[in-house]
């Protein structure tokens, strides 16, 4: 665990932005190659905007922040109901 955090202290936003995320993870999880054929994603980047949208406006997170909670409280949810 130790690693894992040393690997996200030491990564800087530029190596970030150059990363394909979803390349890289589609290599653990192969639904992330596929799923652009299969899900009406203007259906949920809308409801996504949404919930960024509210959340900037009520508690005046960034753009940034904003992702980084929706991103936990998805986690949260997940983790909280996976079987």
């Amino acid at each position: 665990m130790n690693s894992i955090e040393n690997i996200i202290k030491n990564t800087n936003e530029e190596n970030q932005n150059k990363t394909d995320w979803t390349k890289a993870w589609s290599t653990k999880y192969p639904v992330l190659k596929t799923y652009q054929n299969e899900v009406d994603i203007p259906k949920y980047s809308r409801q996504i905007r949404t919930m960024f949208n509210d959340l900037q406006a009520t508690y005046g997170y960034s753009e940034l922040d904003a992702m980084l909670v929706l991103k936990d409280i998805l986690a949260h949810e997940y983790m909280d109901h996976k079987k």
